[in-house]
């Protein structure tokens, strides 16, 4: 389980000036992937990262990808998903820190009030599918199929902090 991050915590999205936490979460949830791009366990998910973000997008949540990178690395490691997506950069792994995770890939729901009541670490697709289930049932949206055709196999993260 992923802890609460400070609400004063910096988010830099792609295009933009950061903000605080606390200013993302005025309107919206935040349904997060936290990425890092330079391993493969992060590539593996992003296929079905943004089949779960997509089921998502117009729901009463700001679905996004957190990329430990600066904005280039983000954008190149993303393609085209960092156009369809809002995409916050964390290049000194400080939101990674804050939300105490240990595994990348994650998959994070941080409510309006700033608490995190599900996430996942890794690529389980029971656990993801628990989250975005948490998810569905907050914002009263249909739950994504997890897993689904073409998905990987279940596999530990890669170290969040290195």
């Amino acid at each position: 389980m992923a802890n609460a991050p400070s609400l004063d915590t910096s988010l830099k999205p792609l295009t933009g000036e950061a903000r605080p936490l606390r200013e993302w979460l005025m309107t919206f949830h935040l349904t997060s992937v936290v990425i890092d791009p330079y391993t493969n366990e992060s590539a593996w998910i992003l296929k079905t990262a943004s089949r779960i973000l997509h089921q998502f997008a117009d729901a009463a949540t700001r679905v996004n990808f957190i990329v430990t990178a600066p904005e280039a690395e983000a954008k190149k490691f993303l393609g085209p998903l960092a156009d369809e997506f809002l995409t916050f950069v964390d290049p000194d792994r400080a939101m990674v820190k804050q939300l105490g995770l240990t595994e990348l890939p994650a998959f994070v729901f941080i409510q309006s009030d700033g608490t995190v009541p599900h996430s996942a670490q890794g690529w389980s697709p029971a656990a993801w599918r628990e989250v975005a289930d948490y998810i569905a049932e907050t914002v009263k949206w249909s739950r994504p199929l997890i897993p689904a055709a073409g998905d990987p196999g279940t596999f530990k993260g890669t170290p969040a902090l290195v």
